[in-house]
């Protein structure tokens, strides 16, 4: 029998790009991976819900929740995580934060010593250090703090027995950070003020650190109870009492980028959407992700045999790097390597496209001004080296004719070989009618006019007119408008880049 093993992982405080390399390559390979509430759900392989590999067990438990009753007891993760590895698999534990740092993670690793069970403990990154960093507040400063002492809130100083000593935090000095507790806040504000700290002393409360979501509220100590329940902060927070607080305004990073707050959706072919996601995420955005589209390849045959004669033609086109993609699979799989397209001339329909095949070694000949098949077609057209010559185009099934026609039209002999078509992916779509439902989508990005349709087939058409679109260029906006969806803006160039400038200007 293979002998399996578990895996300790911290999961970081919520921001994914938070997870250590370790704890990143653990999770790609398990077999199993059983994670908790406030472990970020993208941290997950993509596609494992779908084909079920890696096994997924979600046991999470959030104190109250309205669903706690059906909570998943600590005996009961002791005994799954047994259970798979004793079945020999490789089980990723994958709990929020730090196994270690209030997470029962040493419980668990107990419990796996007493079943002789090998484990290994991953540390993640606390939200103790990480919540506070991600609001602006260094939990020890030179000149204002000089300790950091970390507490769980859970433990209320009202009742009858306490493991802390409230009143020696209170005048140790330093800064405090309080993990959860947001319901003992005031009681805990209370002691520590009658134990000798001073009601004015600053202290901040941080609902989601580092999620796109993330909250403070900034008060002091004696007031900030009373502010939270004002400003409705619940948990997840984390609340840091210390004078390093007061350097929030200077350092106040993450929350200060030009789309934090904004929820924004974001429509590409699953293997295309990370390119956006992470650069909208980048300037603060809360990005979702319900690919209207995915790719989806058809017979290879016809490319094969274009591959396989490929120094007949003259010329060879790609208006997308899905086509180069495919292209360049059945290239290698025929023997052949860049080399092959030596005697060749390549066009393609803009600077993403023509990185594309920069990657394979292949510099473009033609990329035109204006990045659509019309702004390709202009260019041709003013060759010399085009009419009469063979042209061989990688494009998607229905793709308009007007390139391959425009090329025929000046004498060029050309194949088009349809490699690939797009179909509808509606992962997440109820999710996401519901959010727009609710008035938590503020704007929803398109990069094809194919994804039109698929967005809306799957959130459903009175939801998806509810929220303006940004379009990547004038095909997209045309097919947008026709579907009776607001345009608010439009890329000034069909690139990434430009449509995320777009998007900036909208707001």
């Amino acid at each position: 029998m293979n002998e399996g093993k578990v895996f300790l992982v911290g999961a970081g405080p919520g921001d994914p790009g938070l997870i250590t390399v370790r704890g990143r390559q653990l999770i790609d390979s398990a077999d199993a991976v059983v994670y908790d509430a406030l472990a970020n759900s993208a941290l997950l392989p993509p596609g494992a819900r779908a084909t079920g590999r890696p096994e997924l067990y979600y046991v999470g438990k959030r104190g109250g929740a309205k669903d706690e009753k059906r909570s998943v007891t600590q005996e009961e993760i002791n005994a799954l995580l047994v259970k798979l590895a004793r079945e020999g698999k490789r089980v990723v534990r994958l709990k929020g934060g730090d196994p270690f740092v209030f997470g029962r993670g040493s419980e668990e690793a107990q419990a796996m010593n007493d079943a002789s069970i090998p484990f290994e403990v991953v540390p993640g990154i606390t939200a103790g250090i990480a919540a506070p960093a991600y609001a602006g507040i260094p939990v020890t400063h030179r000149s204002l703090a000089t300790s950091v002492t970390f507490v769980t809130g859970h433990e209320d100083p009202a009742k009858a027995s306490t493991q802390t000593n409230w009143t020696a935090l209170a005048q140790a000095g330093g800064t405090i950070v309080l993990y959860m507790g947001v319901k003992t806040l005031a009681t805990i504000a209370d002691t520590l003020i009658k134990g000798g700290m001073p009601a004015k002393i600053p202290a901040a409360a941080i609902q989601w650190g580092t999620h796109p979501r993330q909250r403070t509220v900034v008060a002091t100590l004696e007031t900030l109870a009373a502010k939270a329940e004002e400003e409705e902060i619940t948990s997840p927070v984390i609340t840091v009492i210390g004078w390093s607080v007061v350097l929030r305004d200077e350092l106040n990073w993450f929350e200060s980028r030009p789309l934090f707050g904004k929820r924004i959706v974001v429509t590409r072919a699953t293997q295309q959407a990370p390119a956006l996601s992470e650069k909208l995420s980048e300037l603060g955005a809360d990005v979702i992700e319900m690919p209207a589209t995915q790719i989806a390849r058809l017979d290879p045959a016809p490319l094969r045999a274009a591959i396989a004669a490929i120094s007949n033609y003259d010329w060879l086109i790609f208006t997308s790097q899905n086509a180069i993609s495919i292209f360049w699979e059945q290239l290698l799989g025929e023997g052949k390597d860049a080399r092959a397209l030596a005697g060749l001339k390549v066009a393609a329909v803009g600077p993403a496209t023509a990185g594309a095949l920069l990657e394979h070694g292949i510099a473009v000949d033609v990329i035109p001004k204006r990045f659509v098949a019309e702004g390709l077609l202009e260019m041709m057209r003013e060759r010399d080296d085009v009419a009469g010559k063979s042209v061989l185009y990688i494009t998607a099934e229905g793709a308009r004719d007007v390139l391959q026609e425009g090329l025929r039209d000046v004498g060029a002999d050309v194949t088009v070989i349809e490699a690939y078509r797009s179909v509808m992916d509606g992962e997440g779509a109820e999710k996401l009618a519901r959010a727009i439902e609710a008035g938590k989508v503020d704007l929803v990005t398109f990069t094809s006019a194919s994804a039109v349709r698929g967005y809306i087939d799957a959130v459903g058409e009175e939801p998806a007119l509810q929220v303006p679109a940004a379009s990547i260029g004038p095909q997209t906006s045309e097919a947008l408008r026709d579907a009776g969806l607001e345009v608010k803006v439009e890329a000034k160039e069909s690139t990434l880049d430009s449509l995320v400038s777009a998007v900036f200007s909208a707001f």
